[in-house]
């Protein structure tokens, strides 16, 4: 049993979902091409024990193929003043 993310035009990931173990071949393909194939969209192995690409992928995440890892979505919290 492997995960795999399937990424959108910008790399960002659109799901997450639980596949073949990344050793099987599917008609003669890795899984990430198959399944890449199959949904029409990038599709990147990613672990849940975080030994590959840095972390385990979620939705929204972003793949930075340069240096091969997912990187968490970054979230601006804003100061909010209460008048009391």
């Amino acid at each position: 049993m492997a995960h795999y993310a399937f990424l959108d035009s910008n790399n960002i990931v659109t799901e997450v979902i639980t596949g073949i173990d990344e050793t099987e071949l599917i008609e003669d393909l890795t899984p990430e091409q198959w399944y890449g194939n199959f949904r029409g969209q990038r599709c990147v192995r990613t672990s849940y024990n975080n030994n590959i690409r840095g972390v385990y992928a979620g939705i929204g995440y972003s793949y930075d193929e340069a240096n091969d890892v997912f990187v968490a979505p970054f979230v601006e919290i804003q100061e909010t003043s209460y008048d009391l």
